[in-house]
């Protein structure tokens, strides 16, 4: 069975307020307008999710739901995990290992660096030095169950950001 992982960096946030922490920046106003276009880009291109799941700080949640809304997703379905929040790639794998095999294409929405060393990860033909705010790599892979999603090939067939030339 094909699957498809779509790998989503958060979009533009703010810093405007230096004593907020980290974790509860909100979008500026470029990721308030970047998000949705990139759920656009996804659904035009249609690549939909069965399953969105995204990291539980501030701009990743804002970002969920805006492309979320922009594809058609329920945003009341996103799947809400605190162990995205600046994560090791490692975890992004065990995010997919706990997936229903029934799902075929999951949405993760996350941070840098991790997201980067993980889409790196992904295929030998596909490299990016760091990963655009509100950029989408998507990958697709054969395999019968995700627990098998370390043992496959797979295959980068789409790298989108914001301020690509389309």
């Amino acid at each position: 069975m094909e699957r498809t992982v779509v790998m989503i960096r958060h979009a533009k946030s703010s810093w405007a307020n230096p004593l907020q922490s980290d974790f509860e920046r909100p979008l500026n106003d470029r990721g308030e307008q970047d998000a949705p276009m990139m759920g656009e880009r996804l659904k035009k291109l249609k690549v939909l999710p069965d399953i969105i799941i995204a990291s539980t700080a501030k701009r990743a949640k804002q970002t969920a739901k805006k492309v979320a809304k922009a594809v058609g997703y329920n945003e009341e379905e996103i799947q809400w995990e605190e162990k995205l929040y600046h994560c090791i790639p490692q975890v992004f794998e065990e995010v997919l290992y706990e997936l229903d095999d029934a799902i075929k294409t999951v949405y993760i929405v996350a941070h840098n660096p991790g997201i980067s060393a993980f889409v790196n990860q992904l295929s030998k033909e596909f490299t990016i030095e760091n990963m655009p705010t509100c950029g989408v790599v998507a990958a697709s892979m054969e395999m019968k169950y995700w627990s098998d999603f370390a043992s496959v090939d797979k295959k980068v067939f789409l790298f989108e950001y914001p301020k690509k030339e389309i």
